[in-house]
């Protein structure tokens, strides 16, 4: 009996070793230089034959001209990007959504401020190390579900744990704001099509009476312990963002005006599906959107078939600061990020202001821009060299990446089966 315990006791230590994520890159050591490569600043602007350095995680000099320090990367030929940010997603917090036990993103409770999603982080997640292939470095967990879901924070993605990932530690507040319209349950015997919600009234009212409750409980006029108010207290003093999930014209509306109504300074719109027809009321009031993912149908019939392809293009046409972020979508998906700006592109708009959707414009919008989102002297060494175009899946093979100028693996459990299975169908 004794011989089998050990034997089980080696297997699954063989098993943990074979399946776990690679170990966290070690504090940079000396100056690096990338040199001969095209860098794409992440704030429009574009260096041909840069030289880009970096010591002790800041970047010290990028220019053509820039001299040359440390260990050298040849990157003639290929591309630098800032670390791409994927804002909105529950990475880490969910690894099979079969497995109960591992799903961590959507807690009890319809009103949970309070919740953050950050203690529940798992930086060995396998889902989160396979961002960084295609240059997803960094990224907002938020929780899901309820009407306000809890506080998000944003990581990177390399990281022994919670604590050594975060980079800014509960930046806002997750309402969701409810929908002037509810599609029928067909399973139930209702007619699918799209009716109005009769409790949107309802609903309504009980966002505003919580969040009179929370102002007022911040300002002392109840002694008694209440976590969901407490949480709430950053988006009045504007130390957090209030992040808005609205679509409609009436539901954009109606969330930033009863916001603003509360105190409520810093709102971002997430979603904004029809934030296209209202773009006069978002720059009047100064809200950044966060648009949903392009590669998906309109929603209605009468729609542009292309309507969520060039809907960001449209908002950036109109003045607004946009970025790209994915989160109805599976969080394995969210490796796509760079690829969904290359398709607005497609739609017409230059390609470095493709690469801002998801690089300066996400720092901006999440509140980092100071330290990540683009290459600039003094900013964090958060990086990538790409082979080619990193917003096209054919030519986005990076060779090299950093984190606070950690040079970080990019081998993951989907690269070994790649390199696995190609060795096979290239000998035939």
């Amino acid at each position: 009996m004794k011989k089998v315990v050990i034997a089980l006791i080696v297997l699954l230590g063989v098993c943990l070793q074979h399946n776990a994520q690679q170990t966290p890159a070690p504090a940079q050591d000396g100056a690096i230089s990338i040199t001969g490569a095209t860098a794409h600043l992440g704030d429009g602007t574009l260096i041909e034959n840069a030289t880009i350095v970096f010591e002790n995680g800041k970047i010290t000099a990028i220019a053509a001209d820039a001299t040359v320090k440390g260990t050298e990367i040849d990157a003639s030929g290929k591309h630098v990007y800032p670390g791409f940010i994927a804002p909105n997603k529950s990475l880490g917090l969910i690894e099979v959504n079969a497995v109960r036990a591992s799903n961590d993103q959507d807690e009890i409770g319809d009103i949970i401020p309070h919740v953050r999603s950050l203690i529940a982080y798992n930086a060995e997640s396998k889902v989160v190390e396979s961002m960084r292939p295609n240059g997803v470095l960094i990224g907002q967990i938020t929780p899901q579900g309820g009407r306000i879901s809890g506080t998000s924070s944003i990581v990177q993605f390399d990281a022994w744990n919670w604590e050594d990932a975060a980079i800014k530690v509960d930046d806002g507040i997750h309402l969701r704001w409810p929908s002037t319209f509810r599609a029928g349950r067909w399973w139930m015997g209702e007619d699918p099509g799209y009716k109005p919600n009769d409790k949107y009234e309802e609903q309504v009212t009980e966002i505003t009476t919580f969040l009179t409750g929370a102002k007022a409980y911040g300002k002392g006029a109840s002694k008694e312990m209440n976590p969901a108010f407490a949480a709430m207290k950053g988006v009045f003093d504007g130390s957090q963002k209030l992040y808005l999930y609205a679509d409609n014209e009436r539901q954009i509306i109606d969330g930033i005006q009863m916001a603003k109504n509360q105190g409520v300074s810093q709102i971002v719109l997430v979603g904004g599906y029809h934030a296209h027809k209202v773009v006069d009321f978002l720059k009047e009031n100064s809200i950044p959107v966060l648009v949903q993912f392009t590669h998906q149908l309109p929603v209605f019939d009468h729609e542009d078939y292309d309507l969520p392809y060039k809907l960001p293009k449209l908002l950036l046409d109109a003045g607004i600061l946009v970025a790209l972020q994915n989160g109805e979508a599976s969080n394995f998906q969210t490796r796509n990020l760079p690829f969904y700006a290359g398709q607005v592109a497609g739609q017409g708009l230059d390609k470095e202001q493709a690469v801002q959707l998801i690089t300066g414009n996400s720092a901006k919008i999440l509140g980092i821009d100071d330290t990540y989102g683009t290459l600039a002297i003094g900013k964090s060494a958060t990086l990538f060299v790409s082979e080619g175009d990193a917003l096209d899946m054919r030519s986005n093979q990076l060779t090299h990446a950093f984190i606070d100028g950690r040079a970080i693996s990019l081998e993951t459990h989907q690269t070994k089966l790649w390199k696995r299975y190609m060795k096979k169908y290239e000998g035939k």
